[in-house]
């Protein structure tokens, strides 16, 4: 999946100094003390801590997560590999491609018109708190966002960006999430997917035009019928007409990105018409496993520090609770690459 066809925590405020009493700089000073020392207790492979601040996951996400708050340490060892510009500005510029609607959930505006929230742009400021950097998030279209890479304006672009041949060409990756499509159904359907488009038979599917789960299901309907069996594709104008037709019972199910039904299914739960997760399959098709990557210039140097942050996250489980924050447990990888295997030229 190049980008889905899905139907942003606020940006951290500059830190000004201001006169404080004694007693505060030292009671702060003494929290300070004390939070790197827990961190540096708490062991772990990438090295001591430095400083330590609070990330919110789905701030103002109008619903579309469970709010929680994480404490992230600075990581010496990984913040040192840093290229020494972005380091000495102080700021992680994270590139969002969001412009003009947004995609909930990966990454829109939020419940208060202003914060770009999602799950994007909250992972962009884990990172960017590893690496002891503000996190600056700039939204802008999708090809912009490529723009802003290019002239390294961005540093680093956090927009479900699925790692190809073609953009490894330009572009390094460290990734962070599997690139997976699903199927929804209602929740008392017991039918499931399991990988296999056999088990498609006899189905009517739904799915978006021009899409990349289309193809994929398109293929998957010639070798059917090429087997003497029937898939039936339907199609609507936008997602709510394909979840009327689910809910009436007219299709069977509806083959989409992964991260917009997972919300689906969260905003469904506790209503009649309540859906549910009927089975995955990688947007790279059936001989790869697509991965979603933070996409930097080629040779800035930030992939590396960058994918070691993303490990550091994944061992201390705050990786974890992200995902489950947004419901997108099912797209958790067992670590990060640089630059993996992408989306063959051919099948692009």
């Amino acid at each position: 999946m190049l980008r889905s066809r899905v139907p942003h925590r606020s940006r951290p405020l500059g830190r000004s100094l201001r006169p404080v009493a004694a007693a505060a700089v030292i009671a702060a000073l003494a929290t300070s003390l004390t939070a790197c020392g827990d961190d540096e207790d708490s062991g772990g492979a990438s090295g001591s801590a430095k400083s330590s601040s609070t990330v919110t996951i789905g701030q103002h996400s109008n619903g579309a997560a469970e709010q929680t708050d994480l404490e992230v340490a600075e990581v010496a060892a990984i913040s040192a590999k840093v290229p020494e510009s972005v380091r000495d500005s102080g700021k992680l510029v994270i590139g969002i491609g969001a412009l003009p609607a947004g995609s909930v959930p990966l990454n829109y505006v939020g419940d208060d018109q202003k914060t770009i929230t999602g799950v994007e742009p909250d992972f962009g400021r884990l990172i960017a708190s590893v690496l002891g950097l503000e996190p600056e998030v700039r939204n802008s279209t999708w090809e912009n966002l490529f723009v802003g890479i290019d002239s390294q304006k961005i540093d680093v672009g956090f927009s479900n960006i699925t790692v190809t041949e073609e953009r490894k060409k330009k572009y390094d990756f460290a990734s962070y999430r599997q690139d997976n499509l699903a199927f929804e159904t209602l929740a008392d359907d017991k039918w499931n997917f399991d990988g296999d488009y056999k088990n498609l038979a006899g189905k009517t599917v739904a799915v978006g035009a021009g899409t990349n789960q289309e193809k994929i299901l398109l293929e998957w309907k010639k070798k059917l019928e090429a087997a003497g069996e029937k898939l039936t594709v339907k199609y609507f104008p936008e997602n709510n007409s394909a979840y009327l037709a689910l809910n009436g019972g007219k299709i069977d199910a509806f083959f989409g990105p992964n991260p917009s039904i997972s919300y689906h299914v969260t905003q469904t739960a506790k209503t009649p018409q309540a859906t549910r997760n009927a089975g995955q399959f990688s947007g790279a098709g059936e001989t790869l496993q697509g991965l979603i990557a933070a996409t930097t210039k080629t040779g800035s140097g930030l992939a590396e520090p960058v994918a070691e942050a993303i490990n550091h996250l994944i061992e201390n489980g705050q990786y974890a609770t992200w995902l489950k924050a947004w419901n997108l447990s099912n797209e958790a990888v067992d670590t990060s690459q640089v630059n993996p295997p992408g989306l063959p030229l051919t099948n692009e």
